[in-house]
């Protein structure tokens, strides 16, 4: 019997959510949705020390706005709850304890003294960083040094204790991945894992692999950070529940930066976003920037995601949800890591700009011309004037300087564009267009245009040289739509208001 596909994103709510971690819970959810399976969001919040206030919400509001909604989860709820890990420690202790029992695990009642003494006794020059392994486990207080009797007193006394995985010494521990295949590790070069704090707490490595197992879990994608501690969580599946009941492990590209794996640093240097959305750490009052803010539409940075580290084997490079999920298979993943280009997300962002009627995202736009105290009263007007000037812009922002003149008169006019050029025939000219338009009878822009180059034609002018003049007064610099357009859309009154306050700046 085939099992059902179940994948899984399992984040600590300690802070932003970086678009390496969005582009793990894309890749889990196209895996799920092609295979007709569930995709699951676990809070691992076990390190109480690490804990934000807000972050958990803050990464339902990333994966809402980005359309990856889980099957199960805190929020959703499901069969398999609880989803946060910190209301399931009576579960991890159980089988902390069948460790120790069958002899892969081991109390140790180290203080963090001691543990910095061991740190520097065993110092050489061949071993800068010593471990807690199997060189040095046999010269610790533990269970394996004390006698039994020591142990239950120094428990039953309530001594501080961790629980340790016990490293086989000189094994080699091999799996399978996906997107790496065959990989192998020798066990004496990894160190004793703790696997229950003193706070009685799991740590990452007891927690996911039995999460994983209860939640029945089939396929485990995660970055490649995670490789290393691979052969601890092989070896705890292998003395738990049987490697036969193991998912199928993914370990993801990393996304790399201008040097190296990319950063939030990365974005606060170079003036890109790396959260999904706006995150300020209530800790430290840090702000870092996200797409959604930047003015990305989430189509487009999931599109952008999805094609960071994978491709569907053609020249597609524009993909909807739907065919996203049609056309991934986790073996198109590339090994090595793919490096993010904003001005490439950008491209992106601008294609699914012009993608998208204008009315889906309309409402994101109004809300930056309130910020700008931008009087938008026409709704109609409004969207006309977004699916004039869309084609201009690569991100939602851009469309407050390519739209704000449709709705209020420029605050300042690029009069260096001008100047140079300007004479008293310009002058005398936009004077007699001025007092022209205001008696036009038909307002649109066959009418406004021919006025202008009738006139221009009387004057022995150009018409070339007087239709940037006309744009820096009506815009305020050199950009938009037909300037024609423009006026026929702002109205009479205003394009004579403007064509009168530019004559004045002009001819100081």
């Amino acid at each position: 019997m085939i099992k059902k596909v179940r994948v899984r994103f399992a984040p600590s709510p300690t802070g932003g959510l970086h678009l390496g971690g969005v582009r793990t819970v894309l890749y889990n959810y196209l895996f799920a949705k092609k295979n007709q399976g569930d995709f699951i969001v676990r809070i691992e919040d076990t390190d109480q020390t690490r804990f934000v206030e807000g972050a958990e919400k803050y990464i339902f509001d990333c994966l809402k706005w980005c359309g990856l909604e889980p099957d199960e989860s805190p929020i959703h709820g499901g069969p398999c709850g609880p989803y946060r890990q910190s209301e399931r420690k009576s579960i991890y202790l159980q089988y902390a304890h069948q460790l120790i029992e069958q002899g892969n695990a081991y109390y140790a009642f180290d203080t963090p003294e001691e543990l910095e003494k061991m740190r520097s006794d065993f110092k050489t020059t061949e071993n800068p960083s010593p471990q807690y392994d199997a060189k040095v486990r046999m010269k610790m207080k533990n269970s394996l040094t004390l006698p039994a009797e020591k142990v239950k007193e120094l428990i039953a006394s309530g001594t501080r204790y961790v629980i340790r995985i016990k490293m086989p010494e000189y094994e080699t521990i091999r799996f399978h991945d996906l997107i790496h295949h065959e990989v192998s590790f020798d066990s004496s070069l990894v160190d004793d894992k703790v696997l229950l704090k003193a706070d009685g707490m799991p740590t990452y490595h007891l927690a996911v692999v039995v999460d994983d197992y209860l939640m029945g879990i089939t396929h485990a994608f995660r970055g490649e950070e995670w490789l290393s501690s691979a052969p601890v969580h092989i070896l705890l599946w292998k003395y738990l529940f049987g490697l036969g009941n193991m998912p199928q492990w993914a370990h993801l590209p990393l996304i790399l930066g201008p040097n190296g794996k990319l950063s939030k640093r990365d974005g606060a240097k170079y003036g890109f976003p790396v959260y999904a959305m706006n995150w300020t750490d209530p800790r430290t009052n840090e702000f870092t920037e996200g797409f959604k803010e930047k003015g990305f539409l989430p189509e487009a940075f999931i599109n952008l995601l999805a094609m960071l580290g994978w491709n569907g084997g053609t020249e597609q490079e524009i993909f909807t949800m739907e065919e996203l999920i049609d056309h991934f298979s986790i073996e198109r993943v590339h090994k090595s890591g793919a490096k993010f280009d904003f001005d490439k997300a950008k491209w992106f962002n601008q294609e699914w700009i012009r993608k998208i009627p204008v009315k889906e995202y309309a409402f994101f736009i109004k809300s930056l011309f309130n910020e700008k105290n931008i009087p938008v009263q026409d709704e109609a007007f409004f969207i006309q004037v977004l699916e004039l000037v869309k084609d201009r812009c690569m991100l939602l922002t851009d469309f407050v300087e390519q739209a704000q003149y449709f709705f209020t008169a420029p605050d300042k006019l690029d009069k260096d564009a001008v100047l140079p050029k300007w004479d008293a025939s310009k002058k005398e000219f936009f004077e007699l267009y001025c007092q022209t338009l205001e008696s036009l009878k038909v307002w649109d822009v066959s009418s406004i245009e021919t006025l202008f180059k009738n006139l221009a034609a009387e004057k022995n002018i150009k018409p070339g040289e007087l239709q940037l003049p006309l744009r820096i007064m009506l815009v305020g610099a050199k950009f938009g739509p037909a300037v024609f357009v423009i006026a026929q859309m702002i109205g009479k009154e205003a394009t004579v208001d403007r064509i009168k306050k530019g004559l004045n700046i002009f001819s100081q």
